[in-house]
């Protein structure tokens, strides 16, 4: 007697996606706390901790980095059950299997790059490329929770709301690329260089954190206008209600993302609100990203239905 083979439906997948996705955000948090407690040398070793054992002692240090590590493993676990999803979903869509499937590359990158840091002693270059790839799988990871809830591919509703309000979303990567750069040469510069040692121990960048700070804070100043400006258009113009959304999101987001940059760098970046600037990168990440989206209308799965933050 032949069994039936198990499916995913497009609803149960919907929650792997949302799964998947929120485990990209806590990823960069969780790093970015091993880096602003100084615990990023606490494990010296990988992908053992210390001397080939799994975990070091139990003090601060060790547990943070191990912590992370732990956190980066059951990343990798969750990645692979939602690539399996994406596989037995039906219908199988090309798309989210492909999402899937980055996702699962990017965190085996991302752990690579992160042995890399540890036995570099946290070479400021590499922990700065590691923080864009943690923030370029939210990116994936955001893609993949909203195709996981609307119709995409050969066949299906995809209108765009505004071919002018595309380009401009197109366009307001580059000025947020830039942003980001900016903003991790700045942390790469300044005094948390993620070892209980300080600058004694790891190096930093070869530039003056004042001078990486300005040079961010002037890519800053050009995206608040650059989305000011939008939400200024979007306002006059009556533009689709999602569109009004998104831009009012991107507002509100980047004018706080500022103000506690400001406030960081006039109290000399304690590492509470550095934690809570990097939280404003990631939801600055997923407000870009969501604005792209946004510019398309496409038909809901069937069984998903609507949300407040749709």
């Amino acid at each position: 007697m032949s069994r039936t083979p198990r499916v995913v439906t497009p609803a149960v997948f919907r929650w792997f996606a949302y799964a998947t996705f929120l485990s990209m955000i806590l990823i960069v948090l969780s790093g970015a706390a091993v880096r602003l407690t100084g615990s990023g040398l606490g494990c010296p070793d990988w992908p053992t901790c210390f001397h080939n054992r799994v975990a070091g002692s139990w003090s601060i240090h060790p547990a943070i980095e191990y912590a992370n590590r732990m956190v980066t493993a059951s990343l990798i676990i969750l990645t692979g059950v939602t690539f399996v999803a994406a596989l037995l979903r039906t219908p199988r869509r090309k798309d989210l299997t492909a999402l899937a499937g980055s996702l699962i590359l990017g965190v085996f990158a991302d752990a690579i790059l992160g042995a890399f840091v540890v036995y570099s002693k946290l070479n400021p270059w590499l922990v700065s490329v590691h923080l864009l790839l943690s923030l370029a799988m939210v990116v994936a990871s955001a893609i993949l929770y909203h195709r996981s809830k609307y119709l995409y591919g050969p066949g299906t509703r995809s209108d765009v709301r505004s071919q002018h309000f595309l380009r401009l979303a197109r366009l307001l990567w580059i000025p947020f690329i830039i942003l980001l750069m900016t903003g991790t040469m700045t942390t790469g510069s300044g005094p948390h260089a993620g070892s209980s040692q300080g600058q004694l121990t790891a190096r930093r960048l070869p530039f003056a954190f004042s001078n990486a700070a300005w040079v961010h804070s002037v890519a800053a100043t050009l995206f608040v206008g650059l989305v000011l400006g939008l939400f200024m258009m979007v306002w006059r113009t009556d533009a689709p209600m999602a569109l009004q959304k998104g831009v009012r999101r991107l507002v509100v987001i980047a004018l706080v993302q500022a103000l506690i940059g400001a406030t960081q760098y006039v109290l000399h970046v304690p590492p509470v609100l550095v934690e809570l600037h990097v939280l404003g990168a990631v939801s600055l990440t997923i407000g870009v990203t969501q604005f792209h989206l946004r510019q398309t209308a496409h038909d809901r799965e069937i069984g998903i239905a609507p949300s407040k933050t749709s």
